[in-house]
């Protein structure tokens, strides 16, 4: 069989950032699983490298290095140190590294607050697309997941700094995606809701919010793990958008045809809840 018509996630050269904990460490471990070599990524070189020597310790091929995703010549090191390990380029790259803000309305929250989180949320994957999609364009095979988020879409009040960087995700996938046709260059979108991860008690997050996403979290939330199969296998397929569970499918239906009333509604929840 040949190249184009393999799988994309099978055996594959991978790059993840963030990958020291969460989704960003479920996505390692299941590519690990399949067969592929896994560079791990992350701001946090401890996490990175546990998440690597775990692969090791199962039998896979992994190596890590630190990272800072708002550093766009962190991101091209990341990209030479990926290639000198693949000796050649990657075929999948996953921008997942992010950080969770909220609890407050905008102007409220603090403008330090809406550049840290934009920062990392939207030009991290900025700069991992300006760098990898040239790489992979030219290679002709590949994927790229970017991790957005039900927020993109959701207009979450207290949330505006997130939601913004989600959506602006959101936007950059579509118009890569449109770019990348015909290039045998895969693009998927990963837009879930909660997720059992860390995020919440690792980012800026006022104390009642923080326990309010920590109940939804333990009551609704995936497994990473099961995230990151869902987003690989939609890759496979082709597929432009990954919302792995059904409130983040509904949202996104009721969305698209009545904003207005979506909108509306999300406000008068957000009334009711606080």
């Amino acid at each position: 069989m040949s190249l184009f018509g393999t799988k994309r996630t099978r055996n594959a050269a991978a790059v993840i950032t963030g990958a020291g904990s969460g989704i960003g460490a479920a996505f390692a471990v299941e590519l690990a699983k399949r067969g592929g070599r896994v560079v791990c990524s992350d701001i946090d070189e401890v996490s990175a490298r546990a998440t690597a020597d775990a692969i090791i310790a199962h039998g896979g091929q992994a190596m890590s290095t630190r990272g800072d995703v708002s550093t766009i010549d962190d991101v091209a090191a990341l990209a030479d140190t990926a290639q000198s390990w693949f000796d050649g380029p990657p075929t999948v790259v996953i921008n997942n590294a992010g950080v969770g803000a909220g609890g407050l309305p905008i102007g409220d929250i603090s403008l330090e607050d809406w550049r840290w989180v934009l920062n990392i949320n939207l030009w991290g994957p900025v700069h991992g697309c300006h760098v990898f999609a040239p790489i992979l364009r030219d290679a002709g095979f590949g994927g790229i997941i970017n991790v957005a988020s039900a927020a993109a879409f959701g207009a979450a009040p207290g949330m505006a700094a997130y939601n913004v960087s989600k959506a602006g995700v959101l936007s950059l996938t579509e118009t890569l995606a449109a770019e990348m046709t015909g290039t045998g260059v895969h693009v998927t979108a990963l837009c879930p809701t909660f997720v059992k991860t860390n995020i919440v008690g690792a980012g800026r997050i006022s104390p009642k919010s923080t326990e309010l996403a920590d109940r939804l979290m333990r009551w609704t939330g995936f497994s990473p793990q099961r995230v990151a199969r869902t987003c690989l296998e939609t890759l496979d397929r082709g597929g432009l958008y990954c919302m792995p569970q059904p409130d983040a499918r509904i949202s996104w239906g009721i969305r698209r045809f009545t904003p207005t009333v979506y909108t509306r509604a999300a406000g008068l929840t957000n009334r009711v809840t606080t």
